[in-house]
C-alpha cells in the first residue's frame, strides 16, 4: 500500500480498472458502489483517510470519487446511467501500466496508451482460494438467477421448443373456449392487442418535481443556492427513456449538489443514490452540461 494519500488513491484508481476488467471476463455486473468498495477493499484506508468528514464519508473515499475524474478524462472509464463500464482504451492501459508507480505517474501526466498495446483477450489467472468480494457478489447473483434463463441461453432450441409449447396449448384452448362461448370470442379479440399497447412502455412511479439543488443554482437563475423549490431548479422528465435531465451552462468550476424531489428536501438523494447522502461533486471545465437523473436507480450522468 501507498505511504500518503497520493499514491494510495492512485492505487485504489488501478484497482478499479483491474475490478472492471476482471468483470468483463467473468460476465458480472457490478455498480459504482461496489466497484469503489472492491477497491477500497484492496487498498484499505490509512488512518487519516478514514477520518470522517462532515457528510458522514471517510475523507479517502470522496478522494477516491473525485480522482475517478481522472480515469474518465484519459478515456479509461466511462460512467453511464446503467453503472461503471471499462472502454477499450482502458483494457489496454491494466496492461500497459501494469506498475501500480507507472501507472500512476501515466494517469497524472496525462500519456496515452501506446499504440502497440493490445486489446487483453484472457483475464488474469488468480487461486480460488482469494477469490475477490467483486467476485464472491457476483457468483451470488449467478445464484439467484433463473435456471431456465440459463438453459435458453446455452440450447437455443430447446429454448424455442420451451416457447412454442405453450403456445400450441393456448391454442387448443382457444379453440375449445371457441365452441364454448363464440359470442365472448367475438367480443374480446381486440383485448390483448389494446393491452399489449398499454404496457409497450414499462413505466415506474415517478415523483411530481425533481430539483437539482446546489451551489449553482443562482447560476441558473434562481433567487438562492441549494433551493429545490424554484422553477429554475427543476428537471425535465422524459417518459421514453424514464429519465429527468438538465442542461446548463456553467464556468469553470467545482460544483456540489444533490437531487431533491417534489420541491422540497424531505426526499433527497447524494452520491451513489444514497438518500441523505453526501453531495454529488462535479469539476467541471466550463462550458454546457446535461446532468440526467434515474429515479428507477438513483443513478446520475454527467454529458
Amino acid at each position: 500500500m501507498g505511504a500518503n494519500t497520493a499514491e494510495n488513491t492512485n492505487l485504489r484508481l488501478k484497482a478499479v480498472l483491474d475490478i472492471l476488467a476482471e468483470s468483463v471476463w467473468s460476465g458480472a455486473t457490478l455498480n459504482a458502489g461496489e466497484v469503489l468498495a472492491e477497491a477500497i477493499v484492496r487498498v484499505p484506508f490509512n488512518d487519516h483517510e478514514a477520518e470522517l468528514l462532515s457528510g458522514g464519508i471517510p475523507r479517502g473515499h470522496k478522494t477516491l470519487t473525485s480522482a475517478s475524474a481522472k480515469l474518465v478524462k484519459a478515456g479509461w472509464l466511462v460512467k453511464g446511467r446503467s453503472g461503471w463500464t471499462i472502454p477499450e482504451d482502458g483494457l489496454r492501459a491494466t496492461v500497459a501500466f501494469a506498475d501500480a508507480a507507472a501507472f500512476g505517474a501515466a494517469l497524472d501526466a496525462g500519456t496515452p496508451v501506446p499504440a502497440d498495446v493490445a486489446v487483453p483477450t484472457a483475464p488474469p489467472v488468480k487461486p480460488q482460494a482469494k477469490k475477490t468480494t467483486a467476485a464472491k457478489r457476483a457468483a451470488s447473483k449467478k445464484a439467484t438467477e433463473p435456471e431456465v434463463a440459463a438453459a435458453d441461453v446455452a440450447e437455443p432450441k430447446v429454448a424455442a421448443a420451451k416457447v412454442s409449447a405453450p403456445k400450441a396449448k393456448a391454442a387448443t384452448a382457444k379453440a375449445a373456449a371457441a365452441k364454448a362461448a363464440p359470442a365472448v370470442k367475438k367480443s374480446t379479440r381486440k383485448a390483448p392487442a389494446k393491452a399489449a399497447a398499454a404496457s409497450a412502455v414499462e413505466t415506474l412511479p415517478q415523483p411530481d418535481a425533481v430539483a437539482i439543488a446546489g451551489d449553482f443554482n443562482k447560476i441558473l437563475g434562481a433567487p438562492e443556492d441549494w433551493a429545490p423549490q424554484y422553477d429554475e431548479a427543476q428537471m425535465e422528465f422524459n417518459p421514453l427513456v424514464q429519465v429527468w435531465s438538465i442542461t446548463a451552462e456553467l464556468p469553470a468550476g467545482f460544483y456540489t449538489y444533490k437531487i431533491a424531489l417534489n420541491r422540497s428536501w424531505d426526499e433527497n438523494y447524494g452520491a451513489f443514490g444514497a438518500r441523505d447522502g453526501a453531495n454529488h461533486e462535479l469539476n467541471h471545465d466550463g462550458g454546457p452540461v446535461t446532468i440526467t437523473y434515474s429515479h428507477a436507480t438513483r443513478d446520475i450522468v454527467i454529458g
